[in-house]
């Protein structure tokens, strides 16, 4: 896909986001669902896979166009994205990175058609850190893996087709070793999906409990047929998936702002126009400025990933500043809203409950720093 192309999409997308999702936005926040016909628009126009080769349906993206596009679903509601961003991101990028020939063109489709693919890694004692993960993969010595164990917080799992699973697979391993990743089709016997998550905000991006009882699999099921590979693709596909959050925060901090203006210049205290005061000013100042280095900091992070110069440290940076600095504008954009902002027909209001899982998930703030910090000490 050349840049015109790219273009083309880019806009269209735009375009499908503020005219046909962002007016049900409050719909999908009260019922917490994604309307079907959004939902088959996003299909037609490739969203499901987009980020897949061209020879399976995808429009093979790179990173950089990846984010930009994630700039533009960060706009909307989270649960616009979520629908498909397992599919384009963490759990596809698995099938990519790792799965075998077999593999990919078996589900590579599929999901490019509306299938739903869940990442099946956070556990109840084993979240940022998946050292501590306790499921197992056994082989019954017939062929098959014997899957036991439970996963928390499962994007998508309540309407997954299937899931990309972590599990040990080496007996006595410790730590980040001997973990596997097996693809597990929904309905397979023994496998139990829990009641959707009761959450703060993110209404219509479903999370639910993952069980597996003796679940049974082929030795085919292994992503790549190999053993011990589990870590290094969760830890690939995050990587990837942290820039991507990066970016969405970006395309939240634009709306933020959009609204806020609109609300400073368009609300008035004792007949004058609240964006007439300083303080307010200031207010739009800081978060103006939020945005615009989350946007060249994930611009430049993607550029060097594209590049291959830095597939790590670059979108932990960017997931840290971008998390933070977009939970730190909803903030301020609910306080220029006033007690209008604490009202759940405002669109700050929303936006402040929904972000505020970004500094958690995919690894938290803390994690990130961690990252971060490791990195710089051995670089010096």
């Amino acid at each position: 896909m050349d840049a015109t192309e790219f273009e083309d999409v880019l806009d269209a997308v735009r375009r499908f986001i503020r005219e046909d999702v962002v007016p049900r936005e409050r719909e999908i926040d009260e019922t917490d669902l994604v309307p079907g016909e959004i939902r088959d628009k996003a299909v037609d126009m490739g969203l499901f896979g987009y980020s897949f080769p061209e020879e399976y349906g995808g429009m093979a993206t790179s990173v950089t166009e990846d984010a930009l596009l994630a700039m533009e679903f960060g706009y909307t509601t989270v649960a616009f994205r979520s629908m498909f961003g397992t599919n384009v991101g963490i759990a596809g990028g698995v099938l990519l990175n790792y799965g075998s020939k077999e593999q990919q063109e078996e589900w590579l489709p599929r999901l490019v058609g509306g299938q739903i693919a869940s990442f099946a890694l956070t556990e109840p004692e084993a979240g940022s850190d998946p050292a501590g993960m306790r499921t197992r993969a056994v082989d019954t010595g017939d062929g098959h893996f014997e899957i036991t164990g439970a996963k928390r917080f499962i994007t998508n799992a309540p309407v997954a087709d299937v899931f990309m699973l972590f599990a040990r697979t080496a007996e006595g391993a410790r730590g980040t070793d001997g973990i596997s990743c097996l693809l597990v089709e929904a309905g397979t016997p023994g496998l139990t999906v829990g009641p959707k998550d009761r959450k703060m905000g993110q209404a219509g991006a479903w999370t639910s409990e993952v069980f597996f009882d003796k679940v049974r699999v082929p030795h085919s099921a292994l992503i790549g047929g190999m053993q011990g590979k589990g870590f290094n693709a969760a830890m690939r596909s995050l990587s990837k998936g942290r820039l991507h959050a990066a970016a969405l925060c970006v395309g939240t901090m634009v709306r933020l702002v959009e609204e806020s203006v609109e609300h400073a210049r368009n609300t008035t205290q004792g007949g004058t126009p609240i964006g007439e005061f300083q303080l307010v000013q200031a207010m739009l100042a800081e978060m103006k400025t939020l945005l615009d280095a989350g946007r060249a900091l994930v611009l430049d992070a993607a550029r060097r990933y594209d590049a291959g110069e830095d597939t790590k440290f670059g979108p932990s940076t960017a997931k840290l500043f971008c998390t933070e600095a977009a939970c730190k504008a909803a903030d301020l954009a609910v306080q220029i809203h006033g007690g209008m902002g604490y009202m759940r027909e405002a669109t700050v209001e929303r936006i402040y409950r929904d972000i505020r899982i970004t500094r958690i998930y995919e690894g938290s703030s803390e994690i990130q720093k961690l990252i971060i910090g490791r990195a710089l000490l051995r670089s010096t």
